[in-house]
């Protein structure tokens, strides 16, 4: 028999199971109508042969948008571009952001224009990011080439050519995201205890070594989640790069969500973007596995 105490408990917890089922309705509405429902509309889109300058209803043809696609080099030229930058700048964020919160970690006085710096970076916006460096890398007045000339050195066309400009895009996308990551790091090297660092000075560890067996392996579910958002913004890397070069010289450094972009709304071509568009999400879902694996183990 079930006690009166018990009974009056269960209702409350009805009511309580009532009450977030009724705060969490709102959200779900929200995620169905502005995700799921785009991403189902993109997937049928992605079957049809479909233009906008078309006068008639696209037509159903199945997977040859993507058979297509397997064999369009403009496509695999951006995946290489994409994969390259993805793999190049989540590790050059991963260190100069973990550099960077240490600094911030340390407890001095003036340690606040150091905090203040880690904010400012991620505060601007990606396209403002992208003309700002397109300024630093031009050819003609841009600030590194004015030091190149008075240190003796020639110019360089930074922009201009295919290497320089895909090295020029990887430092201002990991200049960018390196502060993303530190404010993701900092919090998480707050919580070691101090304890843990006197226990380590009591055995006469050295700084390197403290860092190796006290910070690191602490660290390492903050350092997770940042590497979870940072992969996935790298592999829809778009703003920068499309500021600083447009995707040019050629389409040196043109990433896959900027060949979706000319595709669907410079040409028209909503079925083909589609399909691009589905090929960048499943690129998305591959690579951000390991992590998703990783997390799943962990809880």
């Amino acid at each position: 028999m079930i006690s009166p105490r018990l009974r009056h408990s269960g209702a409350l917890g009805r009511s309580d199971r009532l009450l977030g089922l009724a705060l969490v309705t709102p959200a779900v509405i929200l995620l169905v109508a502005l995700v799921a429902w785009p991403l189902v509309r993109i997937f049928h889109d992605s079957l049809f042969a479909l233009r906008l300058t078309d006068q008639a209803p696209g037509l159903f043809i199945g997977l040859e948008n993507f058979l297509y696609a397997l064999e369009d080099r403009d496509v695999r030229r951006a995946m290489w571009v994409t994969l390259g930058l993805t793999l190049i700048t989540v590790p050059g964020a991963l260190v100069l952001g973990l550099l960077l919160a240490l600094a911030g970690n340390i407890n001095f006085r003036w340690r606040w224009p150091i905090r203040l710096a880690l904010l400012l970076p991620w505060v601007l916006p990606m396209s403002f990011t992208g003309m700002i460096f397109a300024w630093f890398f031009n050819s003609d007045y841009g600030v590194i080439n004015d030091l190149l000339r008075r240190m003796g050195y020639q110019p360089v066309a930074f922009l201009l050519s295919p290497g320089w400009a895909f090295f020029s895009v990887v430092v201002a996308v990991t200049w960018k995201t390196s502060s993303f990551v530190a404010l993701i790091l900092l919090p998480g090297l707050q919580t070691i205890p101090q304890s843990l660092y006197e226990a380590a000075n009591l055995e006469g560890a050295s700084r390197w070594q403290r860092f190796c067996h006290v910070t690191l392996p602490l660290l390492i579910p903050a350092i997770v989640v940042a590497l979870i958002f940072r992969t996935l913004s790298a592999v829809q890397t778009f703003d920068i790069p499309y500021a600083m070069t447009q995707g040019g010289p050629g389409q040196a450094t043109q990433t896959l969500a900027m060949l979706v972009n000319t595709v669907s709304m410079e040409y028209l071509d909503i079925g083909y973007g589609s399909s691009l568009a589905v090929l960048l999400f499943l690129m998305s879902l591959i690579i951000s596995l390991p992590y998703l694996v990783h997390l799943r183990r962990s809880v």
